[in-house]
């Protein structure tokens, strides 16, 4: 490899290096600003909340989700503070290399110029030349000495390049230091955040064992909420699986009777025995209560959700993309989640069927998937939308207004109406993932990552 090549490779990998780590930073930058993002919408949410007279849980669930997002802001400009100090180090190594190699490069530069000044004159060139034993060694000699002189080019080229090189990378470690610089401040000012968060958190916790009856009546009107939810939520599944089976029926004794047409028919064509025995074969499973599978069902269990090829393609969809599902809303933050969980600093606990969302009311609220309107209307005083994908059914509670009515086909992404506020009077809305048997599904496992 001559001393150009290398020089020209050792450039290229070096940039690659540097793109690849400019590209990590980039990330990092990336995720800072989307939790500064939330970080403000949740600031926003909490002020709407503490606008509100009575103490709420909502209020608490916010100030942890906002610790948890400013305690990831911290990790996250940590991340970038090491990323710099590996960038740093990688540039001073590769300085010294670069360093080295130009003082190599100077030397044997030198000492070229050197011989050269020495075989300046031309009796050396021609002593050189007219020294060889025959005419192929002095031609030789004659592309040695011009490989030679042209070696000294590349060699003056190459330090230029080097010298350049060597300029380019002091230029970034210098901006590098600078940038850390700054990242630090950043990172010791949200530090001090941090600190501010975790003791207005503990404050809320402290109001909260002081009203730890208020607060007991408030999880007990959820619960009620949710029961009665819950309940008009088995009805109108059950109404579904009613429906659907009684078009399934429908259509398996059209089926019934159209073979029953077609034997008959046979039998007086006198056709193919085998054709007639297929026919006879059909109508006797009939008769017997057999059931006749209108299309290719695999090994997936009998639902009547999924009799025609269109629900049953529209159930496997839904669960060909858990874990990727679009949210609900384009903006807001869950301060309750799915199950159990136990309220800060007391003994009670509190039931969630999905996930509460804090936003603005009167946000856009949208389908997560294709599918059907299954109702639309009151319960509890809340307006509900909900909507069945195959033998899966989502629940949009808390509504202000519907834009969808009942049977209309929609895609992922429709808008279903707008938000509304809970009980306590806070913008939010509650979302909910029910399997054809009514048992609600964790949403966490079905939509995608917010980032």
């Amino acid at each position: 490899m001559t001393l150009q090549r290398f020089t020209f490779l050792l450039l290229f990998l070096m940039t690659v290096a540097g793109a690849s780590a400019q590209q990590s930073r980039e990330e990092l930058q990336k995720k800072e600003q989307e939790l500064k993002k939330e970080l403000s919408d949740l600031n926003r949410q909490l002020s709407e909340t503490q606008k509100n007279k009575k103490l709420s849980l909502n209020e608490l669930a916010l100030i942890k989700r906002k610790v948890a997002k400013r305690e990831e802001l911290v990790r996250s400009i940590n991340n970038q503070i090491n990323e710099l100090d590996n960038t740093i180090y990688l540039n001073e190594m590769d300085i010294y290399r670069l360093r080295k190699e130009l003082d190599t490069l100077k030397l044997k530069y030198a000492k070229s110029i050197v011989f050269a000044y020495k075989s300046r004159g031309s009796y050396e060139y021609l002593n050189f030349l007219f020294s060889a034993r025959n005419f192929n060694d002095a031609i030789k000699r004659m592309a040695y000495l011009k490989s030679y002189r042209q070696n000294r080019e590349t060699q003056a080229i190459a330090i230029a390049q080097s010298r350049n090189m060597l300029t380019q990378k002091v230029d970034v470690l210098n901006s590098n230091k600078k940038e850390r610089m700054v990242t630090l401040t950043a990172q010791s000012e949200q530090l001090k955040v941090l600190q501010e968060d975790k003791k207005a958190q503990d404050k809320v916790v402290a109001q909260l064992k002081g009203q730890e009856s208020a607060i007991a009546k408030q999880i007990k009107d959820k619960e009620k909420q949710r029961v009665r939810m819950q309940q008009a939520v088995m009805a109108i599944i059950k109404r579904e699986i009613d429906e659907a089976a009684r078009k399934d029926r429908i259509a398996k004794q059209k089926a019934i009777d159209d073979a029953k047409k077609n034997a008959a028919a046979a039998t007086a064509k006198n056709n193919a025995s085998d054709n007639s025995a297929k026919n006879n074969t059909a109508a006797n499973s009939a008769k017997n209560n057999e059931p006749i599978v209108l299309a290719k069902a695999g090994s997936r269990p009998y639902s009547p959700f999924e009799s025609t090829e269109e629900g049953r393609e529209t159930s496997m969809h839904f669960e060909q993309n858990k874990g990727r599902l679009p949210w609900p809303v384009d903006r807001g933050n869950v301060f309750i989640e799915f199950g159990v969980s136990t309220v800060p600093g007391t003994k009670l606990t509190q039931k969630s069927d999905g996930i509460h969302i804090a936003l603005p009311e009167g946000s856009a609220v949208k389908s997560i998937a294709d599918g059907e309107v299954s109702y639309v209307g009151e319960v509890n005083g809340d307006q509900v939308v909900m909507v069945r994908h195959g033998k899966y059914f989502t629940v949009y509670q808390q509504l202000s207004s519907a834009s969808v009515s009942v049977g209309r086909e929609v895609k992922a992404g429709s808008t279903l109406g707008r938000s509304g506020k809970s009980i306590d009077g806070e913008g939010s809305i509650i979302f909910t993932i029910n399997n054809e048997r009514g048992v609600p599904l964790n949403p966490d496992q079905w939509l995608r990552p917010r980032r």
